[in-house]
Parts: structure tokens; sequence; C-alpha cells
């Protein structure tokens, strides 16, 4: 991810229905995820014959007004991510209780330019490799800021639970550890790159880094309303004295966000961010 820079259908979209979703069952077959996918960061996997095209960008309606600011949010219809995990499968594999934390770099169109993984459960890999082929051919519904469709960071949180066996897929916009135990209809707020932002992505601190090596850097920070950051603290670092602090502090110090959406609405928020580099 050196030097990585981060490269919006105008529908007028409830935010409040879209902010998690649920499936219980789903009854069309997928095709088998591929073995040997990295659990640090989703790749690709080769394409498949009766694997869905991916989808086209999206463009706004003219004539129709954007919102001030909508996050990234996971969209409705049989292209959302949500619709496509196949649980069923899941099931059938063996995959038990689990969960996944990622993130999502998310193009003005609503495509998916790259996406991460980490703070996996045990045990979680068919799940991954699951979502693995859900997000190669899926398309989000793009952020917004000042009435502009923006390039923004989605964060989420998959989980996945057998109850009387049956499956319950749940998909998060937030990693807050309090909002997901309350399943909260909260959205958390998204770095953006536009001309109302100098968020230019992240750095992989590689003149520091001898070895390749991947760190994950946790951020507290404090966002408004109107996605102004007010406050940014450094609160750990793994590994250690290999420069993650300082990227972090310094890719996210000019960063604007899109801020928090709780109940369809933006709130000020306080919140750990994950920020996760790799070589």
């Amino acid at each position: 991810m050196r030097g990585f820079f981060l490269s919006c259908a105008a529908l007028v979209v409830s935010v409040s229905g879209l902010l998690a979703t649920e499936v219980e069952v789903q009854t069309k077959p997928s095709p088998k995820p591929s073995p040997g996918q990295s659990p640090q960061r989703l790749q690709s996997p080769a394409p498949q014959a009766s694997a869905p095209q991916s989808p086209a960008p999206v463009s706004p309606t003219p004539g129709l007004e954007l919102p001030q600011y909508r996050p990234v949010l996971l969209g409705l219809g049989q292209n959302s991510v949500i619709n496509r995990i196949n649980t069923q499968s899941l099931i059938k594999n063996g995959q038990k209780d689990a969960s996944i934390m990622f993130c999502c770099s998310v193009t003005r169109t609503g495509e998916i330019a790259n996406t991460w993984t980490y703070r996996q459960t045990p045990e979680s890999k068919l799940l991954e490799q699951e979502l693995v082929r859900c997000l190669d051919s899926t398309a989000f519904v793009p952020a917004i800021y000042n009435r502009q469709l923006v390039h923004a960071l989605f964060y989420g949180t998959v989980t996945f639970k057998v109850i009387n066996g049956k499956p319950r897929l749940r998909i998060f916009a937030n990693q807050e550890a309090e909002e997901l135990k309350k399943e909260s209809n909260f959205v958390g707020p998204q770095p953006f790159v536009g001309k109302d932002s100098k968020f230019e992505g992240l750095h992989y601190p590689g003149d520091i880094v001898s070895a390749p090596v991947s760190g994950l850097v946790e951020l507290a920070i404090k966002v408004d309303a109107d996605g102004n950051l007010k406050e940014i603290r450094v609160v750990s670092e793994e590994p250690p004295l290999l420069g993650f602090r300082r990227a972090a502090a310094e890719d996210f110090r000019v960063a604007r966000f899109i801020p928090a959406f709780r109940d369809g609405k933006p709130v000020e928020c306080s919140i750990t961010l994950p920020v996760y580099y790799e070589p």
C-alpha cells in the first residue's frame, strides 16, 4: 500500500435503512470461494465463467440535487454484498460463529478499489473467503460531501452466527465494540478524498521499515457533525517502533470526514479507528 492514493448514485437512499443489513436464508447457490486467500488483504479471486459481471459505474441522476452528506453504504438489491454472501454454503462447509473487520476504498462510482481485513476471530477463514468472492463483483452506495460525490474509506464489520441451525449474517458500517454489541443504527465517520479534504490515503513508512511487515495503528479521534477532525491521538501500534505511529498520525491529521450517522442523522462522535498498513 506504499504511496496508496484514493482514486455514487444520486439515488435518494434512506440512510437509516442501510446501516446494518441482515439475511436469514440465501437460496441461490454461489461459486465456491477460491482457496489460499490472504488473511490480511482481500484479493480478487480468479474470474469464473458463472460469476456475475462487475457492477457498472454509478452516475448521478440529472437534475436531482444530492444531499449535504452521505456515507458509503452497503446498498440494497442483488449487487449488495449482503445479498451475495451464500450463508447456506457457509453452514454446509462448517463455518461456525465468526466475525471479521474490514476496510474498503470506495470510488465516486461506488466501485471498490482496495479492501483489507484484520482482527478476524479464530476459524473465520471460510467467511473471509466468501466475503472476498462477493466484494469482487459488488457495488456500494458512494459517499457524498457538500453535495459532491467523493472517494472515501468504508470501515465495516461482518458477523456470522448459527442459531438453531440457521445462518444469521450481519454487516455493520462501524467497528466500535459497544455499537456492535447493541447492533446500533450507527455509521462511523469515513475519511474522504476531495477538494474539501487534504487526506491523500495511507502511506507505508518505507523509509524506516527495512523488511516487509504489516502494521496496525489505533487512532482515537473526535469528529464533529460536519466532518471536521477535532481531536486525534495514537492509542497503540503493532509492531512498535517501525514508523507506523508516525505514518498514521501524518496521514489523518489533515483528513476531513463524512460525519458519523446515527439513526439517519449526522452526529458528532468519538471513536477508535484502526488503520492497517501493508508493504
